[in-house]
């Protein structure tokens, strides 16, 4: 079968896959409805991802795209994160603010809101209020948590908690490709710190 062609594209009505090769498709619904999508194989494992809209993505760009998946499988690296990536990943403060925005509708009151913030503000971005999600490690978080952690540890528990409720966050979001960093922090600190296992958000 010959590649896709604008022509062919916008001609094409029957439903199904129209390949192009390399496992990239132009495919049509039965509604009419066009998209582009990226076969990948690798290892006995199969995926699709979708490219967009064939009405509102040229076909070489939906290539470009489909090109940039094969190579990232072949790297070794998840499509999906490293597209997300490219989307623009948020530093530690943008991501805490949608955090608290999010559950903002399920809190009693303004109080709460304002308390998280206040925590994260005193505690915890003057260390990685800039720093991309992806990037913030179990030793950062151990540095900012052995400030208080004798000192005060309530308030040390919250912070450890609200901390990992935004990397939670971040990694549901695929904008980190591991999961928070947070769990294993307290090995790093004294023993006599406080407990951090009951406290939810």
């Amino acid at each position: 079968m010959g590649k896709l062609s604008a022509t062919s594209v916008k001609a094409a009505t029957r439903p199904g896959r129209h390949g192009d090769g390399d496992g990239f498709f132009l495919v049509i619904q039965a509604s009419g409805a066009k998209s582009w999508v990226c076969h990948v194989q690798k290892n006995g494992s199969r995926r699709d991802f979708g490219l967009g809209s064939a009405t509102k993505v040229a076909l070489a760009l939906a290539r470009e795209r489909a090109r940039e998946i094969r190579t990232w499988v072949e790297m070794g690296l998840d499509p999906l994160f490293e597209r997300r990536k490219l989307q623009g990943i948020p530093p530690f403060r943008q991501a805490a603010a949608k955090v608290i925005a999010s559950h903002g509708k399920n809190w009693r009151n303004e109080k709460h809101a304002k308390q998280w913030l206040q925590t994260l503000d005193s505690y915890v971005f003057p260390e990685i209020s800039d720093l991309q999600v992806h990037d913030v490690t179990g030793p950062m978080i151990r540095n900012v948590l052995s400030e208080i952690w004798l000192s005060k540890p309530e308030t040390a528990r919250r912070v450890r908690q609200r901390i990992g409720t935004v990397l939670d966050w971040v990694y549901a979001s695929g904008y980190r490709d591991s999961e928070a960093p947070v769990r294993a922090v307290t090995k790093g600190l004294p023993r006599d710190g406080c407990d951090f296992t009951a406290l939810r958000l």
